[in-house]
C-alpha cells in the first residue's frame, strides 16, 4: 500500500522509516530539502520538495493511489489544511492531523479528521489511524513504550507454539480471535491459520514481530 506523509519532522521521518520498513510505498513532502536528512539513508521512499497542501506537490507524492495520509508538520494551519485537501479533493478517507491547539483539535475530531496533540503523541498513534485493520496498534503507552498490536496468523505459523513466538519477538500473546471467538492461550497453545493475534510488545521489537506473524519469521524459530 501507498502512504503520503507531509512534514519530515522527527515524527514524520518515524513514521514513513516504519511504514518502509513494513514494505509500503511511502512518499513524504516538505517545503525544506534539509529536512529529508532525518529519513535512514537506506529510505526507499520518495522524497518531495513542496507545501502540503499544494495539489501538484500532492500528486507529486502519488496520493491519488495512496491508502491514508498523514500531517504532522509543526503548523496547525497547515495540517488541517492538508487533511481536508487530501479529503475532500482526493477522496482519501483515511487521513489523521497533528494539531497542537486542544480546541481546535475537539473541532476538527467532529468534523471526523482524526487529531493526535503532542501531550499524547506517539509515532505509534498515528500509525493506528493510518495502518489497515489487520495490521494495527490497539494501544500505546508512551510512558512504557509498549504497544498493544494486532495481527492476522500468517499460515507460516499453523501448527507452531505461542511460545515460540513469544520467545523469538519478545512479546505475550494477550489473546487470539478465533473463527470469531476469544481464546486466552497459555505457551502451549497452537496457532492455527487465519487466526488473529493481539499481542503486547515494545517498540524496538514491534515491526520485526507483526512481519514475522504476517509474512514469514525473520529468524529461524526454534520447534
Amino acid at each position: 500500500m501507498h502512504f503520503v506523509i507531509m512534514g519530515s519532522g522527527r515524527v514524520g521521518a518515524s513514521l514513513a522509516e516504519q511504514l518502509d520498513k513494513m514494505g509500503h510505498s511511502v512518499a513524504v513532502i516538505d517545503i525544506d530539502s534539509d529536512a529529508f536528512r532525518r529519513l535512514p539513508s537506506d529510505f526507499t521512499g520518495r522524497r518531495v520538495t513542496g507545501v502540503g497542501f499544494d495539489r501538484e506537490s500532492l500528486r507529486q507524492a502519488g496520493i491519488e493511489d495512496a491508502y491514508a495520509f498523514a500531517a504532522v508538520s509543526n503548523g496547525d494551519n497547515s495540517n488541517i489544511i492538508a487533511a481536508r485537501v487530501v479529503r475532500e479533493s482526493f477522496g482519501i478517507e483515511r487521513v489523521a492531523a497533528r494539531i497542537y491547539d486542544p480546541e481546535r483539535a475537539r473541532v476538527y475530531q467532529r468534523l471526523g479528521i482524526p487529531t493526535v496533540g503532542t501531550v499524547q503523541y506517539t509515532t505509534s498513534q498515528m500509525l493506528h489511524y493510518m495502518i489497515p485493520d489487520h495490521l494495527e496498534v490497539v494501544h500505546a503507552d508512551s510512558a512504557s513504550s509498549v504497544s498493544l498490536v494486532q495481527a492476522v496468523v500468517s499460515e507460516v505459523w499453523t501448527g507452531r507454539l505461542v511460545e515460540q513466538f513469544e520467545d523469538n519477538y519478545s512479546s505475550r500473546v494477550a489473546y487470539i480471535l478465533r473463527q470469531g471467538e476469544a481464546l486466552l492461550p497459555d505457551r502451549d497453545t497452537l496457532f492455527h491459520e487465519g487466526d488473529t493475534a493481539f499481542f503486547a510488545v515494545e517498540e524496538q521489537n514491534r515491526i520485526a514481530a507483526l512481519r514475522a506473524l504476517q509474512f514469514a519469521p525473520e529468524k529461524e524459530v526454534e520447534s
